[in-house]
């Protein structure tokens, strides 16, 4: 989007939000849409601005366990490696576990290391460069969060939960792809869909693929103490089950087929038929 498109944009929110209470925000980009006043692309961006406001950055941060960390004890070498394997321009540094984050390492904040011959980065650890995190409550609204950035000029925050342990990690990024949908950039690689078909009765699946994702294929599974297919088998399991474990759930057989100590990565969907099982 252009500038002068960004600017014909806002004076249109201007014009349909002017005088109107946030109460019936949702029927008035509609009405504004339905008259011509906005085209369907921009309604459907003003739209996803009023569904930031409901959302919870809990719902939309990249969980703990996939966050790519440094320890304090990490050279600014080590961190140099690590920002060029994962891609991303900000690291968190933790000490002993990642409950205890203390820093937030910059890319940008490498480069003295770089062009400076007095400077060893194998040998001056990571704590010398880092900055100050900045910790957010996982109940945060999400439109609240991408004010403070702005204001506070920041792009990333740590979520943390109601005990002070690291629950994820947000950034600026995550809040406007809500708005204007997935943003990738040279750096990023291409993500596996959560559900893959094989057949009408036959799935892969990724393990962090939503409970409510899966109705959209027939599995219907409720839980109030998990989010994710493979919490849910971790759950029934009482333990992160291994590869080849097997779950007959709602009528849909489960085969954990790729998984580590710490979480399942990819599971097989099958439909259960009940005829041939009485058959035999």
């Amino acid at each position: 989007m252009d500038g002068d498109s960004q600017r014909s944009l806002w004076n249109k929110i201007s014009h349909i939000f002017g005088g109107k209470s946030e109460d019936n925000l949702e029927q008035v980009i509609m009405e504004a849409r339905e008259e011509g006043d906005v085209e369907a692309e921009e309604s459907n961006m003003l739209l996803s601005v009023l569904e930031l406001g409901e959302t919870q950055v809990q719902e939309i941060m990249t969980p703990r366990t996939d966050i790519a960390c440094l320890t304090n004890e990490a050279t600014i070498q080590e961190a140099a490696q690590c920002i060029q394997t994962n891609g991303h321009s900000r690291i968190p540094v933790y000490k002993e576990t990642k409950d205890n984050i203390i820093g937030i390492i910059y890319a940008k904040d490498l480069l003295t290391y770089l062009v400076d011959p007095n400077l060893d980065p194998a040998a001056d650890h990571v704590d010398k460069i880092m900055r100050q995190p900045y910790f957010i409550p996982e109940t945060k609204s999400s439109a609240e969060l991408l004010q403070e950035f702005r204001v506070r000029k920041n792009h990333i925050a740590i979520v943390v939960d109601e005990y002070g342990g690291t629950s994820g990690l947000i950034t600026i990024e995550d809040l406007l792809e809500v708005i204007v949908g997935d943003i990738e950039d040279e750096f990023d690689a291409p993500r596996e869909e959560d559900v893959q078909k094989i057949n009408d009765e036959e799935y892969i699946l990724h393990g962090r693929t939503f409970l409510e994702d899966l109705t959209e294929i027939g599995i219907n599974i409720e839980s109030e103490e998990v989010d994710t297919i493979g919490g849910y088998l971790s759950l029934q399991a009482g333990h992160v089950p291994a590869v080849n474990e097997t779950f007959a759930i709602a009528d849909w057989e489960f085969t954990v087929i790729e998984a580590d100590t710490k979480q399942i990565h990819k599971i097989s969907a099958k439909k259960i038929n009940h005829s041939v099982l009485a058959d035999e």
